[in-house]
Order: structure tokens, then C-alpha cells, then sequence
């Protein structure tokens, strides 16, 4: 919605909608925890059709999408709260794989107020450690909107974001402002390019497996996604994000040992997306890879495949314990 617009014409406007699809009422009150009567259940099949367009069959689940639904209902994400907060999931990447491939932190603040930006270095990425996406990245502090990162980030603070589409695994996280080291990617790419943005690899991971690969470019343009597997060959599909089959991603000069870290990091759960960046460092042949986070229930299981029949053989990599002889 146009935030010009006077205070009166977003109201009218919020209304008209409201009223033209009164299951918006619904879910926005049950997103702010006033319906608690309401069945989890219910309210995910509802938001679920209005997304995907097709019921969700949660008795005989089949599709991924429809699987990370039935996970997030019945496969306990509450016990992962401390895999998928920024901050404390550190540990875990410690324990497991070890310190080097940590990005570097330069601080973490319960409230934004409390951090001295006249002792951050000059470029550095801010984000929240309990949410999705919350990321201002300072690539030149004379540029930098300082007073926009405020606004962004002290909005997000205040999100709960586990009542938005059910996700119990972000209920129990405190919320608060970390701040890591400004990264270049293996291609010189940094983390603001118009053109691509920092590479993120994507691994989805079903029973401690590496299946797929999600990268994805053109940030802050016209997001897309390209879809690889283990062995870096095109998957002609795309989700969440239209692909572009033209535009040629190379193969990660260290897939192999990303893949291998994704194995450790999946390990003992049913499905995960590993994150992982492979970055530019001077002297490093092939640079050096970095954790980026653990993600249970990518676009809380709305994604849109296409074709939508990769949502089913996504699905057939997830065996859920019902499926289990």
C-alpha cells in the first residue's frame, strides 16, 4: 500500500479490501493472537488454499509444501528456537563444524539504541536475530541511511513473527540487533551489488541428505532463483522466485565441502535448509565458505513451484514419521 497517501485514504483503502475478502479480517486477527480459540489447524488450511490454490491435505500430506505444514503442527520446531536465532545458533555451527566458518561478529544489542555505530568499522550487515530477512547492509557509511535502518529494524524487533504463518520454532527467541562482518563473494561480489547481491547457497536437506540448491540473484532489482543439484546441473523449476535459465551461475570453487557442512549441520533432522556463503578472502585459494543460518519451514511452506509437479517430488524426499514402516 502507498505510504503517500494520506491517513484517511489508507484507512478507506484498508477497509474497501477488508470488506471485498473478509478472510483478511480473520487472519490478521489470529497473525496478532486475539483469535487463540481459533484451530492452528484451520487457520494454516485457510491461508494455505488462499496461497497455493489447491486444499491442504494434512490426514494424508503429500507435496513438500503440504509436509512442512504438518511439521509445523505436529514435528515439535518448537525445540529448534536456538538453531534458528542468529545468535545462539553459533554455538551449534561451533560444536559441529568449527569457528572458521563463522562470519566474524562484531556485536549483539538488546536494543537498537544501545549500539555505538562511532565504533563500527565502515561497512558492516545489521539484522535481527529472531526473524526472516531482516538485513541492512552498510557497504559506505557516508551513503548509509542510518535513520532508515532504525526505522526498519526497531519495526522488526517488535514482530513476532511465529503468529504470522504459524512457525513455533521463532516463538521463544529474544529479539535483538546483531552485527557481523561486511562479506565479498569467491566472485567479487559484494553484498549490495545491483546486479546480483551477495551469493547465498541454499541447501535443501531432507534426512541429512543434500538434494537441492537454491541460488538466489538480483536482489535489489527483480529477485530470481536458479535451482541446481548436488552435481551443479540447471533444475529446469523454479520456486518462490522465477528462474532465468540464461543467466549462468558458476559452480562454487568448494561445493563439495559445502555440501559435505550441510550433511553435518542436517544431520538427525527430517528436513533443513542449510545456508551457506562462499566468500572472497585475499590468499585463499577458492576464498572461503561461511554459515548463513538453518531454516525448518522455508516460506513457511507457501512457496509456489513451478512446475507445480516439484512440489511433489520435493515432498517424496521428506518422510514423515506417519510414512515410516
Amino acid at each position: 500500500m502507498n505510504s503517500e497517501l494520506p491517513p484517511t485514504a489508507v484507512m478507506y483503502q484498508t477497509t474497501k479490501n477488508c470488506i471485498a475478502n473478509p478472510l483478511r479480517i480473520l487472519l490478521g486477527l489470529k497473525r496478532r493472537g486475539y483469535l487463540r480459540w481459533f484451530p492452528n489447524s484451520l487457520y494454516l488450511r485457510l491461508v494455505f488454499r488462499q496461497n497455493l490454490g489447491y486444499p491442504l491435505d494434512l490426514k494424508n500430506p503429500k507435496t513438500f509444501n503440504e509436509k512442512i505444514q504438518w511439521l509445523k503442527l505436529h514435528g515439535g520446531l518448537d525445540r529448534y528456537s536456538h538453531l534458528v536465532d542468529k545468535y545462539e545458533v553459533r554455538k551449534y555451527v561451533l560444536s559441529q563444524i568449527g569457528e572458521e566458518y563463522l562470519i566474524p561478529l562484531i556485536g549483539v544489542w538488546d536494543k537498537f539504541e544501545d549500539i555505538d555505530f562511532g565504533k563500527l568499522p565502515e561497512q558492516f550487515v545489521l539484522k535481527c536475530t529472531h526473524d526472516s530477512g531482516s538485513v541492512e547492509i552498510c557497504a559506505d557509511e557516508k551513503t548509509w541511511d542510518l535513520k532508515q535502518a532504525e526505522r526498519t529494524l526497531k519495526k522488526n524487533l517488535k514482530r513476532n513473527i511465529a503468529r504470522l504463518r504459524l512457525e513455533p520454532q521463532y516463538e521463544n527467541i529474544k529479539p535483538r540487533s546483531l552485527c557481523e562482518q561486511y562479506m565479498v563473494d569467491e566472485s567479487g561480489t559484494d553484498a549490495t551489488s545491483a546486479t546480483t547481491g551477495l551469493r547465498d547457497y541454499k541447501i535443501y536437506c531432507f534426512h541429512g541428505k543434500p538434494k537441492i540448491i537454491q541460488v538466489i540473484f538480483d536482489r535489489f532489482t527483480e529477485i530470481k532463483c536458479n535451482l541446481y543439484d548436488t552435481g551443479w546441473n540447471y533444475i529446469p523449476a523454479s520456486k518462490s522466485y522465477p528462474t532465468d535459465p540464461d543467466t549462468v551461475i558458476n559452480k562454487p570453487n568448494k561445493l563439495e565441502e559445502m555440501l559435505h557442512l550441510a550433511k553435518i549441520l542436517s544431520a538427525d533432522h527430517p528436513f533443513v535448509r542449510v545456508d551457506l556463503y562462499s566468500v572472497s578472502t585475499t590468499g585463499a585459494t577458492g576464498g572461503r565458505i561461511y554459515f548463513g543460518e538453518l531454516t525448518f519451514s522455508p516460506n513457511s511452506g507457501f512457496g509456489k513451484f513451478d512446475p507445480v509437479e516439484f512440489d511433489r517430488q520435493m515432498g517424496d524426499w521428506l518422510e514423515l514419521p506417519m510414512e515410516k514402516s
